[in-house]
């Protein structure tokens, strides 16, 4: 079954990750990356862009039923925030990672919160309903269309890491399979 999965997504999915949905390379700002959401988090409470004012925003837009390339970046994202964490205490602590859902049918608060928490104690899980996942990949510019049917269906999506400043504006980006250690830097090198 996996490796019929893992068919699926590479023959429909990998001509979506090279489409023109991505953003630039370069930086974001000015780019109309982002802006105002609403979305409820992993304890189930109504969030927007306002409810992280005054941080940097680590942003990952994934599923939590994906078999394997959002565990593995998210696992990263977690690593690269730690070290950065552990390197400079006082700016981490103006850091939030934020995992949010492409799959707002499966990724209830609870599934997301579970998802989370196994890779990083304050992690933030963003989902909602499917109206408002799809404004906010809309606003981040996020390919997603669920590929197969039945519950185990897949999601093929962008795999992108945003990095939001403390006004909502985008910094930077990362591509699908950033290392811990390009996160750190990347967050060493915006996050003041």
């Amino acid at each position: 079954m996996l490796i019929v999965a893992a068919a699926v997504v590479a023959a429909i999915g990998l001509p979506f990750l090279f489409r023109g949905d991505r953003p630039p390379i370069g930086p974001l700002v000015g780019s109309g990356v982002g802006g105002p959401f609403a979305m409820v988090d992993q304890d189930g409470r109504p969030v927007n862009e306002r409810s992280y004012a005054g941080r940097y925003r680590v942003m990952y837009f994934g599923y939590t039923f994906c078999p394997d390339v959002c565990p593995t970046d998210v696992q990263r994202l977690a690593q690269g925030v730690a070290a950065f964490a552990k390197a400079d205490p006082a700016r981490a602590a103006k850091v939030v990672a934020m995992f949010v859902t492409v799959d707002p049918e499966r990724d209830t608060p609870a599934a997301t919160k579970t998802f989370v928490r196994a890779f990083s104690p304050t992690m933030v899980g963003l989902t909602g309903t499917p109206a408002q996942a799809a404004a906010m990949r809309k606003a981040f510019r996020i390919y997603a269309a669920r590929a197969g049917t039945g519950r185990d269906y897949l999601v093929d999506h962008s795999a992108t890491i945003y990095l939001m400043d403390p006004d909502n504006r985008p910094v930077s980006f990362l591509d699908h399979g950033a290392t811990p250690q390009a996160i750190a830097a990347e967050l060493a090198t915006y996050v003041r």
